[in-house]
This record gives structure tokens, C-alpha cells and sequence, in this order.
């Protein structure tokens, strides 16, 4: 069993491998001689996996693993700790936002006595756009799902293997690293670290991907979206016999002569959208309860390198 081992989730960031291996390899040297580094290729449209093995051919301690198709980042964080074997797991992206040198700082963390040390990006490298829009999704994400979430808290974070373990047992198919480690409990802890700016290009995770990932999200870990249906049903029942009093009154008062054409067609109008809603978030609980059940591997792998070293 390797002392440490480190899973990159490979997407878009072919130039900065070589960079990321040297630096990895001099951050982790001085907390062992014995690691290993795991890089999946999430189907990168760049090459990558060209540069992944040749990292791999000079260096055995780095294994490469190549998914089949564009399984998702947390997919390929997936694959990538379903094959480490290790003490201490590191789990980090590769556009090198997240720095190797930080390594360090969080490992000694984790032998305060924590299973779980997460890295808060206390001054984040990303444009205002991205930063509002991840404030959003977070405190959205918190309020429906009923647990803090913390937008400054990725993946960047080491891990006993205890944890991972745990983790890896867990075979939903909605998958999100943060959410699924906190959602298991264990001792953790937080460090500030550095948040570089990004090397090259930019992140693949648009707003509207965001935004999906966040309903994703709120459908497999939540049953919120159910309960406040349940709730705006009162109050509509509830309006619906203040209003249907107030007709009788008026009625047996003789201020209504005449039924009003405009209200009616504006209540079916309105209770029609109503049960329109109802019935596709219904709709939606029921697609990935449909995904689920159909049991489906995480992931396919094409091919991998230094298998079993």
C-alpha cells in the first residue's frame, strides 16, 4: 500500500500536465518517497491521454486511466479512487488552481487527527461572473438540500482511507464528491489554502451545466422540491375556500349578478400551470428513480497504464 496517493480528473487541461506531475512530484517527496498519482482522462478533447502516458512511461508511481466517453468529473474522480491504494488520498483537479505545494499544509492537518481536510480557496483566482453564479448555486444548493454548503469548498482535500472506502461503496448514479464525503461524517477539518488563477482555457462548467448539476443535485439528495409542493397545495386549497366564502357571501348579498368570465378562465389558467409543475417534478423524482434502478456501471475504461504497479 503507496503511504499517498493523488486522483486528478483530467478534462481540458492537456499543457499543464507535465507542470503538474513535476510539481506533485517535488510536493509529495518530502511527506514520502512512496505515492502514487492517478490520472483519469475524462475523454479530453485535447490529447491528453497522449501526455498521460508519457508522464507514465518515465514514471511508474503515475498510473493513467482512460474512460471510454465524457463520464463527468465526479464519475472520473471515481474511477480514479476505485483503483488507488493508499493511507492518505489527495483528490484535486489539474488546471492547477488547485497547487500541489498546498499538499502539504493539509496532510499535516490530517495528522491532528482528522479522516477528512478540505482545502478553502480563501481567495479565489476566478472571474465575478463565476463567483456569483457559485454563490448562487451553493446557497441555493444549501436551502433546498437542508445542509450548509460552503462555495469556497471543492474537491481539493486529503482523505483517510477509511473515507474513500466509505465513499466508494456508495454507487449512486447522481454523483457528487463534496456533498456524498460530507454527507458520510466523518472527523473533518478546513484550511485555508492559495487559489492560483487558471493556467489555460477556461472551466467547462458553464452556468447552465451548473445548473443542472444542480438540479441533479436537489433531485438525488433531496425530497424539498416534494415538501414545498405539499405546502403551496395548502395555501391554493386553503385561498380557494376564503375565496369560494367570500363568492357565497357576495352571492346571498346579491353583489354578484352575473359570473365573471375573466376569473374563470384565469383560475383554470392558473391551477392548470399548478398541476402542470406538479406533475413534471413528479416526473423528474421519477426519471432518476428510472436511471437508478437500471444499475448501470459509473464508468467504462478503454484502457489504462501501469496496471497493477
Amino acid at each position: 500500500m503507496a503511504h499517498i496517493s493523488v486522483v486528478i480528473p483530467v478534462y481540458g487541461c492537456r499543457t499543464t500536465l507535465v507542470e503538474l506531475y513535476l510539481r506533485l512530484k517535488e510536493s509529495l517527496t518530502p511527506i514520502s518517497e512512496d505515492f502514487e498519482i492517478i490520472l483519469v482522462n475524462d475523454k479530453s478533447p485535447d490529447s491528453a491521454w497522449d501526455t498521460i502516458v508519457e508522464i507514465a512511461k518515465k514514471d511508474s508511481r503515475v498510473k493513467g486511466v482512460n474512460l471510454s466517453r465524457n463520464f463527468g468529473q465526479h464519475a472520473a474522480i471515481t474511477a480514479g479512487l476505485d483503483r488507488c491504494n493508499a493511507e492518505w488520498i489527495v483528490v484535486m483537479d489539474c488546471d492547477l488552481q488547485d497547487q500541489p505545494e498546498e499538499i502539504i499544509k493539509l496532510y499535516e492537518k490530517a495528522l491532528e487527527g482528522y479522516d477528512v481536510v478540505l482545502a478553502r480557496r480563501f481567495k479565489r483566482q476566478d472571474n465575478i461572473f463565476k463567483r456569483i453564479s457559485s454563490y448562487l448555486f451553493y446557497q441555493t444548493l444549501t436551502y433546498l438540500t437542508g445542509t450548509k454548503h460552503d462555495e469556497s469548498v471543492a474537491n481539493f482535500g486529503v482523505y483517510n482511507n477509511k473515507v474513500i472506502a466509505a465513499f466508494c461503496k456508495m454507487r449512486e448514479n447522481i454523483r457528487v464528491f463534496p456533498i456524498m464525503i460530507q454527507w458520510l461524517g466523518f472527523d473533518r477539518a478546513m484550511v485555508n489554502v492559495c487559489h492560483a488563477a487558471r493556467a489555460e482555457g477556461k472551466s467547462s462548467y458553464t452556468f447552465f451545466k451548473r445548473m443542472r448539476l444542480a438540479l441533479d443535485i436537489i433531485l438525488a439528495y433531496s425530497d424539498k422540491p416534494i415538501r414545498l409542493i405539499i405546502k403551496f397545495g395548502f395555501l391554493v386549497t386553503l385561498a380557494s375556500f376564503i375565496f369560494a366564502g367570500v363568492t357565497v357571501v357576495r352571492y346571498f348579498s346579491g353583489a354578484i349578478t352575473v359570473s365573471g368570465y375573466t376569473s374563470l378562465i384565469l383560475s383554470i389558467w392558473f391551477l392548470s400551470g399548478i398541476t402542470i409543475t406538479i406533475l413534471g417534478i413528479i416526473g423528474l423524482y421519477v426519471g432518476k428513480i428510472f436511471e437508478g434502478v437500471k444499475s448501470r456501471p459509473l464508468y467504462a475504461i478503454k484502457n489504462e497504464t501501469n496496471e497493477g504497479k
